[in-house]
């Protein structure tokens, strides 16, 4: 997949932590974590994930919690108090 810097600015990082039913105890939920690069806010990749999940995977999902952090912010500046020079 070919990104320009222009596209940059809309990658996150992404996390989703899915709790699924554990197959052969339906009562039980396990968890498990997915992290990729996905587009916010429509999260492509994790929806193509999920819906394999539900195709091909005997867990049924039971819910998904999404967390992303972007990756280009505008600068944070902070100026120095103190100046040392060498030589």
């Amino acid at each position: 997949m070919q990104v320009s810097v222009r596209d940059l600015h809309r990658f996150r990082l992404t996390t989703a932590e899915i709790l699924y039913r554990f197959p052969d105890f339906p009562g039980l939920l396990q968890s498990y974590l997915w992290q990729d690069m996905d587009v916010a806010p429509d999260f492509p990749r994790l929806t193509r994930f999920l819906d394999y999940w539900e195709r091909n995977l005997d867990g049924r999902l039971h819910s998904v919690r999404i967390a992303n952090a972007e990756l280009v912010r505008p600068q944070e500046l902070a100026y120095a108090e103190h100046e040392i020079r060498l030589h």
